[in-house]
């Protein structure tokens, strides 16, 4: 039985995983998105959350904390450089799983595991998109939204269909006028 037991070990010695977990999250840290099993995601994520929380306090001790784990030097400059700065006001929940489907030559299910504050588009989104507050009774406030804008909508409509008249008489006239030119041609 595995009472209690939610740490996945993937298949491999202590050692093993830690190197492998290490080098994954060196390369998240570096290239701010990898692609690998669902399982090994999942893994990472709780590896280097950890991490990211102790790289926002740039102190000797937190570098040398992280480097413990790390092992590289130059993922340790860019996560304390570059990075800390993009998650300092995030309160946790700096990576993101999205899982890709099956891979082809053993069916084994992919993910990509990325960096939520470099994923430019979704930030854009975010930006745009107008943040709106639940209410319990606002269905007559959305009906009266709803009518004024498909009222709105209608007098687009009359606005370009006004538009589009002179430019249809204009067309018709140049119309007419190439039919003479042929009959005065024919003659």
């Amino acid at each position: 039985m595995r009472h209690r037991k939610s740490f996945n070990h993937l298949g491999r010695t202590t050692s093993h995983r830690k190197a492998m977990l290490s080098n994954m999250a060196t390369s998240l840290i570096l290239h701010k998105r990898i692609t690998t099993t669902v399982a090994k995601a999942k893994a990472l994520r709780s590896y280097v959350e950890p991490l990211l929380t102790k790289a926002k306090e740039d102190t000797t001790h937190s570098r040398r904390v992280v480097f413990s784990y790390l092992r590289d030097k130059y993922a340790i400059t860019e996560l304390f450089r570059n990075i800390s700065g993009k998650i300092a006001d995030r309160p946790g929940g700096y990576t993101r799983i999205i899982k890709l489907g099956t891979r082809q030559g053993d069916n084994a299910e992919m993910a990509m595991i990325e960096l939520v504050d470099y994923n430019e588009l979704l930030l854009t989104e975010k930006k745009a998109a107008k943040k709106t507050t639940r209410r319990r009774r606002g269905g007559a406030k959305k009906n009266v939204e709803a009518v004024a804008e498909t009222v709105a909508v209608e007098e687009v409509k009359e606005t370009a269909e006004k538009a589009e008249e002179p430019k249809a008489e204009v067309a018709k006239e140049t119309e007419a006028k190439t039919e003479e030119g042929t009959e005065e041609k024919e003659k």
